[in-house]
Order: structure tokens, then sequence, then C-alpha cells
């Protein structure tokens, strides 16, 4: 295929040069031809010219025709490849060339005059040998000369194409062979660096940077599966042996006994909701009803909201609310600053502080999320925003690892920011940052 893609290339740009090199080829024969032409006619003109001054001066030498010694004109004119007739005034013939009566080629005309009178006329006709010919010869070397050069830029042509051809297809080959091994499910195959015009070379370089994102985004859908398996496994099996110990008679239906079946029911229906909430964030699917709010008042909003599980965990919630005016839709811009205060609570000990606030920076809001938690390692902090991420620490605490994962998501469809900034053992600021309205 790349082969024939080749051949193609390379005859396009044959077909165009054999274009280009005829339409010049053309126009330099169509204007050598006159100018050839022009020249041609000049010199018989003015060789006309000079006979007709000689026929004079042979005339003038005897005051007629009669005595005239035209032998020198004749020698002159069968020298020069013409045949010539020399006629008195009245029109009668004084000489002439022995083959002037069955020449066949273009004739030029002078008249002859001595002393300011006019004696007689010269009649020149050109045959093919001497200047009679040169125009027909000089015309025949220069078309041969552009048909030359004209076959000669073809070919240089037809070289080109093929050399330009090959520098387009090979990486091309590459491209659809690595695009192949892909398809029979060799993932690992790259492009790799490759030698070519720098769009293939970017385009090769984008066809890696996809392959990379779909392992990435695969590596994420394994993680999702083993993760959502791993989340679903506990509430599940409490579910399952609960409500086999009730059938069986093992276990009273008491309101402790169904309160603990409850909770593990509420648990999957929070999971099943940050489910749904990441699938609408990522699909696009969510509609924002923007309009103007204070970023204050939505975070306090939801810190109003988990006061009671901060006070039940022991930790302090800290408000430094400034009024900062955004363009956003308030359920959702709250609910990103839930699951930041929820992120920044599940990963503080008892004892700790979260601090949440806002301010202006230019023309942005930003909100701040401080906590005095364990902090996140450096090698982890890349990744607290990927979707069924969890880092080593975070394997003894409950959570799908969907949250900030929203929260980022979220934010990215308000037009906004989320930046993780941690110091591991000193705790971890999370800042959301917005245009301001």
């Amino acid at each position: 295929m790349t082969d024939t893609l080749g051949l193609r290339l390379a005859l396009a740009f044959l077909c165009v040069a054999l274009a280009a090199v005829a339409l010049l080829a053309g126009l330099a024969a169509i204007f050598a031809s006159a100018d050839v032409s022009s020249l041609a006619g000049q010199q018989r003109t003015e060789l006309a010219s000079s006979i007709s001054v000689a026929a004079g001066a042979a005339w003038d030498r005897n005051n007629s025709w009669a005595s005239a010694d035209l032998t020198p004109i004749l020698d002159l004119a069968q020298r020069t490849g013409v045949d010539i007739q020399i006629t008195d005034a009245s029109g009668h013939t004084v000489e002439s060339s022995p083959g002037f009566a069955g020449a066949t080629g273009p004739e030029v005309s002078a008249p002859v005059s001595a002393r300011g009178q006019h004696v007689g006329a010269v009649r020149l006709r050109f045959t093919g040998a001497g200047l009679g010919g040169a125009d027909s010869t000089l015309r025949t070397a220069l078309l041969r000369a552009i048909a030359g050069a004209a076959g000669l830029a073809a070919l240089l042509a037809l070289l080109t194409g093929l050399g330009v051809a090959r520098r387009i297809t090979r990486p091309i080959a590459r491209l659809i062979a690595v695009t192949r091994s892909m398809a029979g499910g060799d993932r690992a195959s790259r492009a790799g660096d490759v030698r070519g015009l720098g769009e293939l070379r970017e385009l090769a370089a984008a066809f890696d940077q996809m392959a990379d994102t779909l392992d990435r985004e695969d590596k994420i859908r394994r993680d999702l599966v083993a993760g959502v398996a791993h989340e679903l496994r506990t509430p599940i099996a409490v579910l399952q042996a609960g409500h086999e110990a009730l059938l069986d008679g093992v276990a009273e239906p008491t309101p402790e006994e169904l309160s603990s079946l409850r909770d593990e029911v509420l648990r999957l229906a929070r999971m099943v909701g940050d489910l749904q909430t990441l699938a609408a964030a990522d699909a696009a699917a969510l509609h924002l009803e923007r309009r103007k709010c204070d970023l204050a008042d939505i975070a306090a909003a939801a810190a109003d909201s988990l006061a009671r599980r901060f006070e039940a965990a022991g930790v302090e919630l800290d408000r430094h609310l400034s009024q900062v005016p955004v363009l956003a839709d308030p359920r959702w811009l709250h609910q990103v600053v839930t699951n930041l205060l929820t992120n920044a609570l599940k990963f503080t000990p008892a004892g700790g502080r979260v601090t949440i606030g806002t301010r202006q920076a230019g023309a942005d809001a930003v909100l701040d999320v401080a906590d005095t938690g364990a902090g996140i390692p450096a090698a982890d902090l890349p990744r607290v925003f990927d979707r069924f991420w969890r880092g080593q620490g975070a394997g003894q605490t409950s959570g799908s690892g969907i949250g900030l994962a929203i929260a980022a998501e979220l934010s990215r469809a308000h037009g906004g920011e989320l930046t993780a900034a941690s110091t591991e053992g000193a705790g971890t600021t999370m800042t959301l940052t917005l245009p301001r309205a």
C-alpha cells in the first residue's frame, strides 16, 4: 500500500513538473521563434539594402545598366544563398541568378537609386542555404535545446519526486505497521523517533502520546474493576452474612442489627452515587446552571454540613472566609468543597486541624483546604487526582478513591483548576482556583 502511495506521489510530482516544464518550454519556443523570425527578417532587409546600394554604384559608374558590372553582386548573392533579380526603372530584367525563376523561398525587394533618381530595383529570393536557412537552423537548434532541457527537468522531477515520496511514505509505513500491531493486541508498540517531515514527526509523537494515554486509561479501568470489586466485597459480604444469620435464626432482627445492615446499604449507595457523578463529569453531561454567587457562602455551607463529623472525629475546623464573587453552579461547587473537606477529615487524626479559607488573587478566586494530617509522599502527589487511585497511606481508610477525581473534574467544568501541595508528615493543602466574577 505504501509502495503504491509512493508511486502515486512520485507520478504527481512528475505530472506537475511536466506541466510546468511544458508551459515554460512552449512559451520559450514561441518567443524564441518570434525573435529568430524578426532577426532573420531584419537581416534579409539589410542584405537587400546592401545589394541595392551595390547595384546603384554599378549603374553610376557607366550611367546605364548596359555596361554595368553586376558580377560581384551575383557572386555575393550566391555566397549568401540568395537568388537575385535586378530590373531597370521600366521593370525589365537587367540581370538575374540562374535559379531565381525556380526559387520559392521568402522574397524581399529594394529600390535602386543613383544620383538621386530611381534607376531600378532588386528582388531577393532566399533559398534553404546560407542566410535563407539560417533562421530555420537556429530555430531548430533552439527547439532541440528546449526539448533537452525539458527532458532533463522531467528526469530531475522524477528523481526528486521519488526521493520526497520515499521520505513521506517511510514514516507513514511505520505508523501503519505500529497501528496494525496495536490493533493485534500489542499495546507496547510505539512509532518512536521517526525520520521525516516535521508534520509526520509530530503525528508519530501524537500517536505515541495517544498510545500512552490508552495504556494509562486501560490501567485505570483495570484498577477501577479491582478497586470497585474490593470496595463492594466488604459491604456485600456483611449484608450477605447478616441476612443469612437472620434467615437462619442465628441472629434476631434487633434495631442494632438492622442499623448495621442499613449502614452497609448506605455505603453502597454512596459508592454508586460517586460513580454516577464521576461518569457525568467525565462525559461532560453535567449541565451547569451558573450564576453569580459568593465562594465564601458556599464554603461555609459545606463546612456547616460536615461540622458534626468533624466534632465526632475530634478534628478542629477553622474558617477564614472572605467574600469572593464567582460565576458558578452552587450545587456542584458545594460538592467540590464537600469532597475536599471530607478528604482532609479522612486523613487528619484526632486532635488535628483542618483550615478552610477563601481569598482573592488578582482576577481569580481561591479556596484553600489545609490539614495537619500525615501528608502525601512526593511520589504519590502527581496522582492524587487520578480516578480510583489510592495511595499507600489510604489502605486503612474507607472510600472508593474517586472523591478528588470528582472535585478535579468539576473544577475543570467551571473553568478552574484544583492543585495539591503536601509535605510528608506536615499535612496537605488543596487549592481551588476559579475565575472571579
